[in-house]
């Protein structure tokens, strides 16, 4: 009986993740885009070296930018 329980737990539990699998194939991925740097979206490089130096500008950018810093605990 209990093996037919663990069984049964084991044979839901493949179904389960049968079909997240499924619904992940399945779904389309929309490209990943940061919140900050969707207003500099421009047209995509026609050659590396442009898409290279775009990245380069993009990073200096990120670098610039100051990190917040937490509260001091008291």
């Amino acid at each position: 009986m209990i093996r037919m329980l663990g069984l049964v737990g084991l044979v839901v539990a493949l179904a389960v993740v049968g079909l997240l699998v499924k619904k992940q194939l399945t779904t389309p991925v929309a490209p990943a885009v940061s919140v900050e740097g969707a207003g500099t979206l421009g047209a995509p490089a026609s050659n590396p070296r442009q898409a290279q130096e775009q990245f380069k500008q993009s990073l200096d950018a990120a670098m610039q930018q100051p990190r917040p810093m937490p509260d001091e605990a008291k």
